[in-house]
């Protein structure tokens, strides 16, 4: 595609619809942002033939000025397709927030509200502004998935899916109410549609001459999903762990239940994305001295990560949030997820038994306030009383552990 000149799709109302964006470029000193329209029409089209057919028409638009603009409509079809990435299925919102906020679904809408708010800003969509600025949730998106973790994670999360249920129909139509497909020449539709087609099929050709060429060694074996994943059968997981100051990756293992961290002398390296990680996995160097170098496993994982090969997943119960489970402790038993305690528990626990500190293990004591209190959650029974406020010393100590496990940790 011409360089800063961007095909993307558009879930809308009324369907899929293509069109084009010109993110932020400066000119003259002023900085401008643009998508294809004329005056107050938002111009979009079924498909990218009928977008094709139209900028190789010379039609009058807005994009005319665009430095980049005299390449477009050279362009082949094909490069007029929006790939995946500038894909914006917005009214598919509503179904996307009833799940979980979750890497992959926080990155998607954040993605959708960024070219909602260009909407908004280049073709002046008040309606947009005010539904994206009525909780503060949906500026914390691009964040990740920090701000969404831990009890005032989930009320931030509430409250944006609540401002999408009460007012997102309002603003997708604020959109469609501006969209236009201007009438374009049929032949040339015809033709901008045998381009693709014959772009699409040499696509295929190829994808089938490999396909082929991989399977024919492998006849007759089994399906790969019936196979283990490459970290269940080297032993070892990746992990996720969530503090109040970032994101982190690493990985784990238990050799005879005893837990083995990536890294050395008590100090657990971690990273800040999945990539990251892997790239250090690739350096035999800096990998050699890693307490995980004991395990039998492990040159299948830098042998993996050195081919470039490796991919960084972690499991939903390899997610360890300690973000915000002070404040769920300082309110009481009820308020704390027990799920997400169990699993800091076990984090907490398992570094702590790796670098040989007692420490951890003896405040968890059930003898011990804090231990009670994990106790009373993790293992509720109705023989038992529960803990009473204020909870000023477990929370107290929770933190000291917290901050000591933080401690450990080696960024790179």
């Amino acid at each position: 595609m011409a360089q800063d000149i961007v095909p993307i799709e558009l879930g809308l109302p009324q369907g899929d619809v293509v069109t084009l964006w010109a993110p932020r470029w400066r000119e003259d000193g002023e900085d401008w942002e643009a998508f294809l329209g004329y005056e107050d029409d938002l111009y979009a089209f079924p498909d990218s033939a009928h977008l094709a057919a139209f900028v190789r028409s010379g039609a009058e638009h807005d994009l005319d000025d665009h430095p980049a603009w005299h390449v477009v409509p050279g362009l082949a079809t094909i490069d007029l397709s929006p790939e995946e990435e500038h894909q914006y299925d917005l009214v598919g919102v509503p179904e996307l927030v009833a799940e979980a906020p979750d890497t992959w679904i926080v990155s998607e809408l954040a993605d959708i509200v960024a070219i909602t708010r260009s909407l908004a800003e280049v073709c002046e969509i008040d309606k947009i502004h005010e539904v994206l600025d009525s909780t503060e949730s949906f500026a914390l998106l691009t964040q990740g998935t920090l701000p969404f973790a831990g009890k005032d994670g989930e009320r931030r999360w509430n409250a944006l899916r609540q401002a999408i249920s009460e007012h997102w129909d309002d603003l997708l139509d604020s959109i469609d109410s501006i969209v236009t497909t201007p009438k374009v020449d049929a032949d040339a539709v015809s033709t901008a549609e045998a381009e693709l087609a014959e772009a699409l099929d040499g696509d295929e050709d190829s994808d089938e001459e490999e396909a082929s060429s991989e399977d024919s060694d492998v006849d007759g074996a089994e399906e790969s999903e019936q196979e283990p994943g490459f970290w269940e059968e080297v032993g070892i997981d990746p992990i996720r762990i969530i503090t109040s100051a970032a994101e982190y990756y690493s990985l784990r293992c238990y050799l005879d239940d005893d837990p083995v961290f990536l890294g050395s002398r008590g100090h657990i390296d971690v990273f800040t994305s999945p990539r990251a990680l892997a790239r250090f996995l690739a350096d035999e160097q800096a990998t050699g001295d890693t307490d995980l170098a004991r395990v039998a496993t492990w040159p299948k994982v830098t042998e993996k990560a050195t081919a470039g090969e490796l991919e960084v997943e972690v499991d939903p119960e390899n997610t360890y949030v300690l973000n915000g489970l002070d404040a769920d402790l300082a309110e009481g038993p009820s308020e704390v997820d027990p799920n997400q305690l169990d699993l800091a528990e076990e984090l907490l626990v398992d570094a702590a038994a790796w670098a040989g500190d007692e420490s951890v293990e003896e405040a968890l004591q059930p003898s011990q306030r804090l231990g009670w209190m994990v106790s009373f959650i993790l293992r509720p029974s109705p023989n038992r009383l529960p803990p009473s406020a204020p909870f000023d010393i477990e929370v107290a100590t929770w933190r000291e552990l917290v901050e000591t496990f933080e401690n450990r940790l080696r960024t790179h």
